[in-house]
């Protein structure tokens, strides 16, 4: 079923914007897969490395406490230099040169990470994977809204949700490239770590030929005529009659009134989006709540506690990313205008078994949110994103210890109170507007209250706006 989902998907989208949705995954969320899922191969060679390049410079083997620290160090440096990248994104409203710029970082780091051992510096695997984390940061904070905002409104989740697919490849071919048949040996890891520097050259020269976003053309850059220029709507989504989506973004534009992107402070003080912020915090701890990303940090580990041959493990890791993928696939089915008929039995539901994964999260700000939020709501998902990444990454090793084979029971309890909080409260998105949206929400923002006077006379313009009936 999942290739029929993704040849439906590219048959209701033109192939221009199947192309920018196929480049920003190249250059955007994939590197952020990558880098999880690449660190668990070298991940000996380096520690050799450690201690060769110490006994060189001082004299004396490093102890094991030392190497261990060392080496804890690398992997949780990344989720700091995450954190770092996610509140750099939220200065940035320009999502085409932001996009460009985060291949800045990422060739930055991959020569870092590539010249460490012609240099003999374990300190540039230090500094690359923390630049590293940077660019990861950056690109998901950035390539989602993007995505999403490119995306005509039947398509808006569909093609946003493609961030998650380019996560889930990006952790494949970091399992498969650390394969002892690839680059998974002593000789090859610093070319296993600046494997990165593909994708963003990539990117760096095929993104300047698309367009910015229609969105931000009109709504930002209040540039109506840009929008029929030999770019942004005719260019991404071919020829025809987009009336009804310049209007809706018309009245998005209304309703903002010209108001300049929010910040983070103004998220947490403005009652008109306190259930959004609920929803999208609740929901987004779910990127690492699940579980997955602990798995993937200790994937050798994880795998050898459940009695599998150390030889095995990593082809094991890459039926994980495979399961990764075909999930994230399936996940476009129910953002699709025909869901597949094997899954009709969610059709009433709100979201799918696969919504709790980071299949529908990351497009979750961009279909929640308006324009003037949308930045301030993704720097939140980042902050959050990677604070609890660096926590997990910390603590889980003791939660193993305490609970055994039962480690997992909180990721559980976590998902499923999710499930049913999402079930009852957060509203429907897929095919409503953006003021059809925030109208659901405003239910429960002034639930038995008087709503401000701009916010009723948008409910009554609303009422006769395109796609309302």
């Amino acid at each position: 079923p999942a290739p029929f989902v993704v040849v439906s998907l590219c048959q209701k989208m033109s192939c221009n914007l199947f192309l920018l949705a196929l480049v920003l995954g190249i250059g955007g969320t994939f590197h952020y897969g990558l880098q999880v899922s690449i660190i668990n191969s070298p991940a000996e060679y380096i520690k050799s490395f450690i201690h060769e390049t110490w006994l060189k410079r001082y004299g004396s083997s490093p102890s094991e406490e030392i190497i261990t620290l060392m080496w804890s160090f690398i992997v949780s440096i990344y989720s700091i230099g995450g954190l770092l990248g996610s509140m750099l994104a939220g200065y940035f409203l320009v999502r085409k040169k932001a996009m460009l710029l985060t291949n800045i970082p990422a060739l930055l780091s991959s020569a870092l990470l590539g010249l460490s051992r012609l240099c003999g510096s374990f300190e540039m695997i230090i500094i690359g994977r923390m630049v590293s984390g940077v660019t990861a940061g950056m690109a998901l904070n950035i390539h989602v809204p993007y995505a999403g905002e490119c995306a005509p409104q039947r398509l808006r989740g569909a093609i946003a949700i493609t961030a998650s697919t380019a996560i889930a490849i990006g952790k494949f071919v970091g399992f498969a490239l650390g394969l002892r048949e690839a680059l998974g040996v002593d000789a090859l890891w610093p070319v296993l770590m600046a494997a990165n520097a593909l994708p963003a050259l990539i990117q760096l020269l095929t993104l300047p030929f698309f367009p910015d976003s229609p969105r931000y053309l009109l709504i930002d850059k209040k540039d109506k005529e840009g929008l029929k220029a030999p770019s942004a709507l005719p260019q991404l989504w071919g020829d025809g009659d987009h009336t009804a989506e310049i209007d809706d973004m018309m009245a998005e534009q209304k309703a903002i009134n010209g108001e300049k992107a929010k910040s983070l402070c103004d998220l947490f003080r403005d009652r008109a989006v306190r259930w959004q912020l609920i929803t999208l915090f609740l929901v987004s701890s779910c990127m690492q709540l699940i579980g997955v990303n602990v798995v993937y940090f200790y994937a050798y580990n994880v795998f050898i506690t459940a009695g599998i041959p150390p030889a095995q493990t990593r082809y094991v890791s890459l039926g994980v990313g495979i399961t990764e993928i075909f999930t994230t696939v399936l996940c476009v089915s129910d953002f699709s205008a025909e869901p597949l008929s094997i899954y009709e039995s969610f059709k009433h539901s709100k979201f799918s078994f696969f919504s709790l994964s980071a299949g529908v999260i990351c497009p979750l700000p961009t279909e929640i949110f308006i324009q003037s939020y949308r930045p301030a709501a993704y720097v939140l998902t980042g902050i959050t994103n990677w604070i609890q990444l660096f926590f997990l990454g910390l603590v889980f090793p003791f939660i193993v210890e305490g609970l055994g084979s039962f480690c997992f029971i909180i990721f559980f309890a976590y998902c499923l109170s999710m499930a049913v909080f999402v079930y009852l409260v957060m509203p429907e998105t897929k095919g409503k507007t953006m003021l059809q949206i925030m109208e659901d929400f405003n239910r429960l923002n002034y639930r038995g209250k008087r709503r401000p006077s701009a916010l009723r006379q948008n409910d009554k313009e609303n009422e006769f706006s395109p796609g309302t009936h």
